[in-house]
């Protein structure tokens, strides 16, 4: 195979390189259906975020939704049953991992004893057990968006699938707060009457010292919480045709407005209390105005725009640009956080106190970032705001699969990276094991999802 030309590379070596990958992934990897995100070449250490035994399994990208999602994209491009068959595995792990509250924790066990610390709705009520939903990194919202998509798929007719999205995102809409906002995680809905509908506003001061607290049911925009959640509501009104989460989605949006901070700050908090003020999360999550997410935060507003056409989703977007501009770094750049009022950009020493100097930072974290979204931002923005009332673009129908020599290269090298067993192994370490961990040639999900997508691609593209 390496010596074979890209002009010899065929539909027929990359169909044998797939299946025999997909079906080392599932018998040899695989637990229950579901997927982690590395393991060590000889499979006997694995992880997520975080160690992990051979019963478990993980729903955080690159984890079991984002693996069933590639062996789905191989049954749309193939025709293959096999596909198909085993992205249903996937989506019946995560069927199994569903908790009460209708959404998931970041991990699933298949293990007795591991199972009896989670309130899992295919089994007896753990009123104790743990119940709290994650909609934090795209959790909750991944795990419905590929359910979602199996469901369409067969045709709304696998039972428990379908009945683990109704049930998912009838939960969903119950815990949306008054304001249209959503929480990190939740267990059960919110009492109204604790979180009135306010605009966001600066506090009369806050602490400058973490003290530690529970942010898990604030207004989140961090890691695109809400983003997130948008999608996965527009999505299911377009599967389902229920005007509900459609408008679930348009008031996620009217809360985005209403958390555009006053003059002379007017971006977006990563999080809010319910007051509506910027508020700490974690210990290097102070309350501020962000360059980062709210960057975030427009590309949502665009998007609502987009499925909605409706022009008060376009109208925050001007002042903050212009604010985020001013902002700048000498050298171009955005802080993470501007202090409140003053703008002054806010950093952490590596001890995690609050400091306007940014020379002694901790490096797990982008306490600066890029500001080169802000040009992509407006110019969408003036491209949307000049569309004639009622010219919004239908969406662009599935682009074709086309054959060319790039595709056809990269396909060719993944098939001819493949071990004798059909597994893509390759130089790296496990981060959670340790610095002790002999690991030193790893089996990683995200190459597996992405040379099963170049794979699909190129047997959807070939004659």
């Amino acid at each position: 195979m390496a010596e074979e030309s890209v002009r010899a590379f065929t539909k027929e070596r990359a169909s044998e390189a797939l299946e025999k990958a997909v079906r080392f992934y599932r018998e040899q990897v695989s637990a229950e259906g579901g997927y982690l995100w590395r393991y060590s070449a000889d499979l006997a250490r694995r992880e997520g975020e975080g160690k992990a035994t051979d019963s478990m399994v993980w729903v955080q990208f690159p984890g079991t939704p984002a693996v069933g999602n590639a062996l789905l994209r191989a049954f749309e491009s193939t025709g293959g049953p096999l596909y198909l068959e085993l992205s249903r595995d996937a989506a019946h792990a995560l069927v199994r991992g569903q908790l009460r509250s209708g959404g998931w924790d970041y991990r699933i066990h298949f293990h007795a004893t591991g199972r009896r610390g989670y309130n899992y709705r295919v089994e007896p009520p753990r009123e104790k057990a743990n119940n709290t939903s994650t909609l934090d990194d795209d959790n909750t919202q991944s795990a419905l968006r590929y359910l979602m998509r199996m469901d369409k798929t067969l045709a709304f007719k696998d039972e428990r699938i379908h009945e683990a999205v109704q049930y998912g995102l009838e939960r969903l809409l119950e815990v949306q707060y008054p304001n249209g906002a959503f929480p990190q995680r939740y267990k059960t809905a919110p009492d109204p009457e604790a979180f009135p509908v306010k605009r966001a506003a600066y506090p009369e001061s806050w602490p400058r010292a973490y003290a530690g607290h529970n942010y898990t049911g604030y207004y989140t925009f961090n890691d695109n919480t809400i983003a997130d959640v948008i999608r996965t509501l527009f999505l299911a009104a377009e599967t389902y045709g229920d005007a509900r989460y459609r408008e679930a989605a348009k008031k996620a949006g009217d809360f985005i407005l209403l958390a555009q901070m006053p003059e002379p700050q007017p971006a977006w908090a990563q999080q809010y209390d319910a007051e509506m003020h910027p508020a700490w999360a974690r210990k290097f999550e102070p309350p501020a105005v962000t360059g980062g997410e709210s960057q975030g935060v427009m590309r949502v507003l665009l998007d609502l725009f987009r499925k909605t056409g409706e022009q008060r989703y376009l109208e925050p977007i001007p002042r903050a640009l212009e604010y985020l501009r001013a902002s700048r770094l000498p050298d171009g750049r955005l802080a993470r956080f501007y202090e409140l009022r003053t703008n002054t950009p806010l950093y952490f020493t590596k001890d995690y106190q609050l400091t306007y100097s940014s020379d002694d930072m901790p490096t797990h974290y982008g306490f600066i970032t890029s500001d080169t979204g802000l040009d992509t931002i407006e110019a969408e923005y003036q491209r949307l705001r000049a569309l004639p009332a009622g010219a919004l673009e239908s969406p662009e129908p599935p682009r074709a699969h086309t054959m060319n020599e790039d595709l056809a290269r990269r396909a060719q090298a993944a098939a001819s990276a493949l071990d004798a067993r059909g597994a893509w192994v390759e130089d790296g370490r496990l981060k959670y094991h340790g610095p002790d961990d002999p690991t030193r040639r790893i089996i990683d999900s995200r190459t597996f999802i992405d040379n099963v997508g170049l794979l699909s691609q190129f047997i959807a593209a070939a004659p």
